[in-house]
């Protein structure tokens, strides 16, 4: 059986498993990017976002993304930038037990600092809970705005989005 994203239309484990994360030692120092693109198209708007070169496509431009953990300094700039919705941000310092995961976001319904949210994996189930912590809606982006979730650590590397229907945002 096929899967994966042209089949399912979500990345499987073996297509997850191409992309360069980063490590361990890294995301115990604070703020990264976690490119999470797999798909070898003409595009590479992240690499013109970062200011710092921790982000290169190179030539040809078909190249999937390669992030330079030392030099990434997690601005989430690229967040945004990618029209994919690939690129998140993971931040494993905020405290003993919460992580900020910072997310793309094109829906209508906005929410704010403080609401309490059910977050989901990239396969779109609920998988927990969040509280958002700041919303970046900056005209930089084009519309998509950043939302920065404070989340419990033993779940963030898996989450990639939020729900808020049926009653699952609490203000």
């Amino acid at each position: 059986m096929c899967s994966g994203l042209l089949k399912t239309g979500l990345i499987s484990e073996e297509e997850l498993k191409k992309c360069q994360l980063p490590s361990d030692e890294r995301l115990k120092k604070g703020p990264v990017a976690v490119i999470e693109c797999i798909q070898e198209i003409p595009c590479n708007p992240c690499e013109a976002a970062c200011k710092y070169g921790a982000i290169k496509v190179g030539s040809p431009i078909i190249n999937l993304p390669v992030l330079d953990e030392e030099k990434c300094i997690g601005c989430g700039q690229c967040i945004a930038m990618c029209p994919g919705l690939a690129i998140f941000l993971e931040d494993y310092t905020f405290s003993d037990e919460e992580a900020i995961v910072a997310i793309p976001y094109e829906y209508q319904y906005i929410p704010q600092k403080g609401h309490k949210v059910s977050v989901m994996s990239r396969a779109g189930e609920v998988i927990g809970t969040g509280v958002v912590e700041k919303v970046i809606n900056s005209k930089n982006n084009d519309r998509t705005l950043v939302i920065y979730l404070r989340v419990p650590k033993l779940i963030a590397r898996k989450v990639r989005n939020i729900d808020f229907r049926g009653g699952r945002l609490y203000e």
